[in-house]
């Protein structure tokens, strides 16, 4: 039997179903290691280094021709006749084969080239292309108007050579293979006994030629280091694409499982719902002995296990489903003008029995005449219910739970829940704030719960656009506050004017 591939995402987050993405991000992030990890001599660094040299040579190719034409225009002008036209026209057909050279490579990708072919190929060209100034440095001008003509023709292979080593500092030893031709041809050219001038000169021009050749290794070198730091750049950005894509399928899974979980307990509601309501039902009649008497007291107690057991999972299920409907952004608020005070004093009315029971003592604290806020009751009500319950779980017989209803500096409302039980650590108050969180000392002290009290709160409040704070001192009691803003307090319209009010039929 064939193995089955799985379509889904597997464990590294890479989704089989979007594979030209996730090949572009691989294809990028080895593209920029390999870069990253490129040496001095390796092959694929040296062929970045010959497309920018064939770059600068494109980029700078009108220098070296200006100033051959400036020579011959120059010469003609001193007298040396169509010799000089002669040289300018044959230096110039020596440097083309180095600019349809770099013209080529400029063209081709760097993966294409060879680099010892192609460095081959750039110093033969420059070789070729130093021939013309071997030329240059043989020539004499006796008859012409320049009494220093060695002077001059020393100081323009200087500017050659400088520009030169600018332009080829890429490729190391192309301004030797370029200009130690014209040096010993100029060294062969000069007048012998030589005069000092020409001595200097010529010292001058040896001296400069490992001189500029200096720079311009230092010129590579800080292209290998410009290099260096693209690589490291581009790796940077490969790096954060892919936790892009990586944090992109994450969220997507996380979409998808939340979607599965919402769809699944949608579904189970029913069914759940169904048996746990007959279940309840009969544990009742027969707890109750409605039908008559059960005959075994264990079997009476039992009853009422069985009522309070599928109770609790009741309630359970309903809280699950409430948080995740929140989680979903399918609870819907029906929204009306409500009263805080009075919802939080019925509250306190129907949490009075329980909190009698243990022994605790409601104290409420209202600010009166505050004006009515813009909410979903309901949400409310589970609001004050999940805040009193929990206080009066966590607080021991004889404690007290302050419940009070207020405005805000900036002119919301709040209400606050405050006990004097056990308190939470402040390491475990984000535990208390997840689902199903409990902490260690709510779990020993405290009577079994589900955890989802205050994520549903944490919920039904950011709906309101309000905040949720929770405060609590180890062994000094904890504070629930929700804060509603502004924007939800209904401002109550002034009294008409009893005549407008009598004129207006009222």
């Amino acid at each position: 039997m064939p193995l089955q591939r799985s379509t889904t995402a597997d464990k590294n987050i890479v989704d089989r179903r979007q594979p030209h993405r996730n090949s572009d991000v691989a294809r990028a992030v080895r593209k920029t290691r390999d870069r990253l990890a490129q040496q001095a001599g390796n092959p694929d660094f040296d062929r970045e280094m010959l497309k920018l040299h064939a770059h600068s040579m494109l980029s700078g190719a009108f220098f070296i021709p200006a100033l051959i034409l400036l020579v011959s225009v120059a010469g003609l002008a001193a007298g040396m006749g169509l010799k000089m036209l002669l040289w300018g026209a044959l230096a110039l057909a020596c440097l083309s084969p180095l600019l349809i050279l770099s013209r080529r490579y400029n063209a081709t990708d760097a993966a294409l080239i060879d680099p010892r072919a192609a460095t081959r190929n750039y110093l033969i060209a420059h070789v070729i292309s130093g021939m013309g100034w071997a030329v240059f440095g043989l020539m004499g001008c006796a008859a012409c108007t320049l009494d220093q003509f060695h002077v001059v023709k020393a100081v323009t292979l200087l500017l050659a050579m400088a520009a030169t080593a600018i332009l080829t500092s890429s490729i190391s030893g192309a301004l030797i293979a370029t200009f130690a031709l014209p040096v010993l041809a100029y060294a062969w050219g000069a007048t012998w006994p030589a005069s000092p001038v020409e001595v200097m000169m010529l010292a001058l021009l040896i001296i400069a030629l490992p001189f500029l050749s200096y720079v311009a290794s230092h010129l590579k070198h800080s292209s290998v280091m410009m290099l260096s730091f693209r690589s490291q750049k581009d790796e940077l950005i490969a790096e954060l694409e892919t936790a892009k894509a990586m944090s992109d399928e994450a969220r997507h899974r996380a979409e998808e499982a939340n979607l599965a979980k919402s769809r699944f307990l949608a579904s189970m509601s029913h069914e759940l719902r169904t048996p746990l309501n007959a279940i309840l039902g009969f544990s009742e009649v027969m707890a109750n002995e409605v039908l008559g008497p059960v005959g075994n007291k264990n079997y009476r107690e039992y009853a009422g296990d069985i009522h309070d057991s599928g109770q609790h999972l009741l309630n359970l299920i309903n809280e699950i489903l409430d948080l995740s409907r929140i989680e979903a952004g399918r609870y819907q608020l029906q929204e009306e003008a409500v009263t805080l005070t009075m919802l939080a004093e019925d509250t306190c009315h129907m949490m009075e029995l329980r909190a009698r029971n243990k022994g605790i003592r409601i104290v409420q604290q209202f600010e009166p005449t505050l004006p009515r806020l813009y909410a979903d009751e309901r949400a409310i009500r589970q609001i004050l219910l999940n805040l009193l319950s929990n206080a009066i779980k966590f607080t021991a017989g004889g404690g007290e739970v302050r419940v009070r209803v207020g405005w805000t500096a900036g002119g919301g409302q709040y209400i606050s829940v405050k006990d004097n039980g056990p308190g939470i650590p402040q390491d475990e108050i984000p535990v208390v704030l997840s689902a199903f969180g409990q902490g260690t000392i709510a779990i020993k002290s405290a009577e079994q719960g589900t955890g989802l009290g205050l994520p549903i709160v944490q919920g039904l409040v950011a709906m309101h656009g309000g905040e949720f704070e929770l405060h609590s001192k180890l062994r000094e009691g904890t504070e629930a506050i929700v804060i509603f803003p502004p924007s939800r307090v209904m401002e109550e319209l002034p009294a008409m004017p009893t005549k407008v009010a009598a004129n207006a039929g009222w």
